[in-house]
């Protein structure tokens, strides 16, 4: 009988099993806030390139990326929200306009998202905050009623509960893309020292910066400022449109528009041709609007399709990453993962394509890992001279420049 003999380091095992813990632990927390934190993953790339610039005129990393994510992220972030209560509500009026049933897959997520029904409500118009008490002069004729006050008291309890917690999400986003941002050529460095083959795994996270940066600041962003400028300008063109010939839900649409420029080749012309179609024949049936049907047609093409395309498409590439691939990323990670899935599917998409490209044909072949030269176009930036505010040298921007 063959017998076995194990020498086992406890000291190791119990360490190993101890650092286990600590990761299921920290998997366990990201996966609570998973939504949170790939959308300050999409914050961080998507001020990345203003952070660079703002760096290399001011002295501090902390400022510089304070002032990049306040003065760009903040901003595009509230106007986003808007849009987004404007386009939910027009979500709502159309479902029950058509009696969607609550057994649906659309009516469970307006289900689900009852209470932001609510509150978009309030965000579109804060006065509806007071028609739930009956009015104004309701208000004030019956300031004294317990009944009243209790009332008023549930109801900013629920909307305090639901704007306190969007308040945490947003604090844990742009905490995490402040310090991407003014930390990242150090986490850069300490991931590059974990194996021995170190200019193998600072190529695979060059080519996944690369292309996290292609598809966030690229695709994703162009797709938001493309929903959001949609939504407004099909908004605005509801001002000066005929009774007989209007514009269907206009935020909403819009933003339909901005997710379908994910879609490659014909993007949003999937929304707006057919729309311009259906206002043709409103236009037809009513015997006016034919110039508001021009009108649109124009403006869609050139304001809300050419224009953020010839701004934004110098920047926009995929990569190393296969068109297909990346277009079924983007449907198939909300229909698995929920809204947060826009931004999970191309991230797991990148990992695995470059692990598949990169690492796994040596793994395979069973060859070691051999050093690959890193490409060229990912060096994001020149090394910036100006010292840090913690008065280190740059030799972490030198190595953000190099990965």
């Amino acid at each position: 009988m063959v017998e076995f003999e194990f020498d086992i380091d406890w000291p190791r095992a119990i360490w190993i099993s101890f650092g286990v813990v600590l990761g299921l632990a920290v998997l366990f927390i990201i996966h609570k806030f998973i939504g949170t934190f790939v959308f300050g993953l999409f914050i961080y790339y998507a001020t990345q390139r203003l952070y660079r610039r703002v760096r290399r005129r001011v002295g501090q990393r902390s400022v510089a990326a304070g002032i990049s994510l306040i003065g760009l992220a903040l901003p595009a972030l509230l106007l986003l929200g808007y849009t987004l209560a404007i386009g939910l509500q027009e979500l709502n009026k159309f479902v029950t306009q058509i009696d969607i049933g609550s057994d649906s897959q659309l009516g469970r997520l307006l289900e689900l998202a009852g209470p932001y029904l609510e509150l978009s409500t309030v965000i579109e118009d804060p006065g509806s905050l007071l028609s739930d008490f009956g009015g104004v002069e309701t208000v004030f004729s019956n300031l004294g009623g317990m009944g009243l006050v209790t009332q008023s008291l549930e109801s900013l309890l629920r909307y305090l509960g639901i704007v306190g917690t969007g308040l945490l999400h947003l604090f844990v986003m742009f905490a995490l893309a402040f310090y991407l941002l003014r930390d990242g050529p150090r986490l850069r460095s300490w991931a590059s020292n974990l194996t021995d083959d170190r200019s193998v795994l600072v190529a695979y996270f060059a080519e996944v910066d690369e292309s996290f940066d292609a598809v966030f600041y690229g695709n994703i962003l162009n797709a938001i400022i493309t929903g959001v400028i949609g939504a407004i300008v099909f908004s605005l063109l509801n001002l000066v449109a005929p009774a007989a010939v209007r514009v269907p839900y206009p935020a909403l649409t819009g933003l339909l528009a901005g997710a379908a420029s994910l879609i490659p080749i014909v993007g949003m012309k999937l929304v707006y041709v057919p729309l311009t179609l259906y206002l043709m024949v409103l236009a037809t049936t009513s015997g006016e609007g034919w110039w508001f049907v021009t009108m649109f047609a124009i403006v869609s093409l050139v304001v809300v399709d050419v224009i953020p395309d010839l701004m934004v498409r110098p920047y926009v590439s995929g990569g190393k990453l296969h068109t297909g691939a990346l277009m079924f990323a983007y449907i198939l990670g909300p229909l698995i993962f929920g809204w947060y899935g826009i931004f999970l599917g191309p991230i797991i998409l990148v990992l695995v394509s470059h692990f598949v490209r990169i690492i796994l044909p040596e793994l395979v072949t069973g060859e070691s890992v051999e050093p690959r030269t890193i490409h060229p176009a990912t060096v994001a930036a020149e090394p910036d001279p100006t010292p840090h505010d913690d008065g280190e040298s740059d030799v972490d921007d030198a190595a953000q420049s190099s990965a």
